[in-house]
């Protein structure tokens, strides 16, 4: 698995100041998508433990208020078990910020039962759709796609829309 880059201060890709990754390979290639250098699986660097360490070591800092997964497709097959991996360790050091996951594919058909849904808080979901593009949008790019509360949905077994 590899991965794009890291930023160490983000304040577009989820609520307050936070740090974000962009995992590397993408298949869905979305028609104008604002990070098509991010889908050749071959790109990028590669994503290992230290790669996890210097993100967790980022995300102490007291103004970091969450950690944003991006891509790329960071739930592709080829990038979901670093993806989770990652999760898991940002959770159990810092159970009181939160974890916001970008990906193409949907939260009700593809994502809800995979184990890297135990630690996101938020996940938007869906396929960018340059047709459907509105830059007024709030935290995703295209009208289908949905920002789903994801412990609200498993704890009450149907998709919620993230409200806040």
């Amino acid at each position: 698995m590899r991965y794009n880059t890291i930023r160490k201060m983000d304040i577009a890709d989820g609520p307050g100041v936070r740090v974000s990754i962009f995992m590397q390979g993408c298949a869905f290639h979305c028609k104008n998508c604002f990070n098509s250098e991010t889908w050749d699986f071959n790109g990028g660097k590669e994503f290992n433990d230290d790669t996890i360490n210097t993100v967790l070591d980022l995300c102490g800092k007291s103004h970091i208020k969450g950690l944003s997964i991006l891509g790329g497709e960071p739930m592709h097959p080829s990038n979901i078990e670093g993806t989770t991996k990652l999760a898991k360790a940002f959770k159990e050091k810092y159970p009181e910020k939160n974890l916001w996951v970008w990906s193409g594919f949907q939260f009700d058909k593809d994502l809800k039962d995979k184990e890297v849904m135990k630690y996101v808080d938020v996940l938007v979901d869906g396929q960018y759709q340059d047709e459907l593009h509105n830059p007024m949008l709030k935290w995703k790019g295209s009208s289908n796609q949905r920002v789903i509360d994801v412990q609200k949905s498993i704890a009450e077994g149907t998709t919620v829309l993230f409200d806040k």
